[in-house]
Order: structure tokens, then C-alpha cells, then sequence
């Protein structure tokens, strides 16, 4: 579990995406991010802020990663990101989220996603 959850959802649709999602805003927790965890279930995941670029380089579970524009839009979707991925790079995008993989997630590209409190 992690600390300070919030809920994803899915504007668009209207869907609630995952229910355990944290929100890293400074240097020390988006430095950290999801680093060392063996599992990650498909409805928990990591909001970093101020990011356009992630590595899955000490990570043990397999992730999806959601990258936002400054209106928290989705501009590019990358699945089953396993460990070990030096760098996962979107030109433009202003945050990130990694969620636990899960095949058949209804987020598409252009969609827009908001943390709920919980």
C-alpha cells in the first residue's frame, strides 16, 4: 500500500481507473517512485509531477505508464513496461502515472484523468 491515495479517474468516460494512486511532488519522492517494489496491483500506482521521463531500473514489478500534458491529458500510453528500462521518454508531457500493469485498462490517448480524494 502507499501513503496519501487518492483515486484515479477517467474524466472522459467517467471510470473509476484505480483506487490506491499516490502523488509524488517533490525531488526526494518522485526520485524514489515505486523503486524496490516486487508487486504493484493493478489499481495502485505513482502520480509523479514534473516529469516527462521515468526508468525502471531497480524496479521488480511490470507497469503501465500514463503520460499527461499540462491539462492532465493523456498524450502517450506505454504497457507492460518491465524492469530494467533505462528510459522511457515523452517529449511534452508534464507528468506521469505508473500503474500496475493491466491489459484491457479503458484509457485512451486524448483522455483526461484527475486524482479524487479517497
Amino acid at each position: 500500500m502507499l501513503c496519501n491515495v487518492a483515486a484515479l479517474r477517467n474524466l472522459t468516460s467517467g471510470a473509476l481507473v484505480a483506487d490506491n494512486v499516490a502523488r509524488a511532488k517533490n525531488p526526494l519522492t518522485r526520485a524514489i517512485g515505486l523503486l524496490g517494489r516486487s508487486r504493484l496491483s493493478p489499481n495502485e500506482g505513482l502520480w509523479i509531477e514534473g516529469c516527462s521521463a521515468v526508468h525502471t531500473v531497480g524496479m521488480r514489478a511490470v507497469i503501465d505508464l500514463y503520460f499527461l500534458d499540462r491539462d492532465q491529458r493523456v498524450v502517450r500510453i506505454v504497457s507492460g513496461v518491465r524492469p530494467y528500462r533505462l528510459a522511457i521518454v515523452c517529449r511534452g508531457a508534464a507528468s506521469v502515472i505508473e500503474l500496475g500493469a493491466h491489459q484491457g485498462r479503458a484509457i485512451a490517448v486524448g483522455d483526461r484523468l484527475v486524482l479524487e480524494a479517497a
